[in-house]
Parts: C-alpha cells; structure tokens; sequence
C-alpha cells in the first residue's frame, strides 16, 4: 500500500501481510517521525519502506526502501550490503527501466499501470505485463489501475502479489 503521509490511522486496519511505501517526494520527514510510525508498523507486524531515501531507510531501521522509475542511481548494492534484512524495491514501467532496475540490484520488481489510472492514459494490459514481466528473474508486482471490478484478471498474470494506492483507500 503506498501513502503519502505519515497517518497511523491508514494502517492499523492492515491486515499484518501487507506492507507500507511512504512516498511523497514534496514532503520532508524526519528521522524521529520514520523512527515513530516504524515502532507501530513493527508492532502490528506490518513492513514500512521509504521512497527514494535509502540512507534514512537505514538509519530507521526499516524493512527496506523503495526505488522509483526516475532514479538512476547505480550505486544501491554498497547499501544492501550494510544490512541483513533489507529490501530494495523498484519500479517499472517498460522494458528497458525493468532491465536497469536489475542493474540496480533491486529484490523485487513493481510493473506499472496494468491498467488505466487517471494518471496513466496507456496501460500494460494482461499480455504486454505478461510479456514484460517474463524477461525477468525478478520477482513482479503488479500496480496500477487495480479495481474490484478487474481483481479477477490479476489471476491471469505472472505476479507475486499486487499493490494500490486506490484500491486500498476504498
């Protein structure tokens, strides 16, 4: 799930196999507001990761961080190596920034838009993310444009989960 503020009260209903992306590039946090929501994820056994931030990532202790499509940054696995238990996620939105983010060292991959999103005008679709998603050896996930109405087609596609930023408000 990914959210845009540090609001306790957007995940405490989580169900505990779910995890949090903080991500909000206009809005700086500080290391004791990380520090604080990061005690509460832990406790109700929730992941927390930090968009675009590895350093504070690290310094909060957090599950790992989460590398968007517009960086470029090659120099990621120095970080990884600094802890055990660290996941760095990243995201893609074709083929050439799923091959870099390989490059990078990222764990696991986010595919996006699958579907339409108001932010989107083009999207995957079942056999373009199917065809994408094949070329790597990473594991995908799928985002973008996921509705209840469209669920039942995510069991067409070659994902280990899938996340929202809609789907998981309403």
């Amino acid at each position: 799930m990914f959210i845009d503020d540090l609001n306790v009260n957007k995940i405490l209903n989580l169900k505990k196999k779910y995890n949090v992306i903080f991500r909000n590039y206009q809005k700086k946090v500080t290391l004791e507001a990380v520090i604080n929501f990061n005690k509460i994820c832990k406790a109700n056994k929730i992941g927390f990761y930090l968009a675009n931030n590895i350093k504070l990532a690290l310094q909060a202790n957090l599950s790992g961080v989460y590398i968007p499509s517009f960086n470029k940054s090659l120099n990621l696995s120095n970080f990884k190596n600094s802890r055990k238990k660290f996941t760095i996620l990243g995201s893609a939105h074709n083929i050439i920034e799923l091959k870099f983010k390989e490059k990078q060292g990222v764990d696991l991959i986010f595919l996006s838009p699958l579907f339409l999103t108001k932010n989107y005008t083009k999207s995957l679709g079942v056999i373009k993310f199917n065809l994408i998603s094949n070329i790597s050896k990473k594991p995908i996930i799928a985002l973008g444009g996921i509705r209840k109405y469209n669920l039942n087609k995510i069991k067409l596609i070659k994902i280990i989960g899938f996340s929202g930023i809609t789907f998981f408000q309403t």
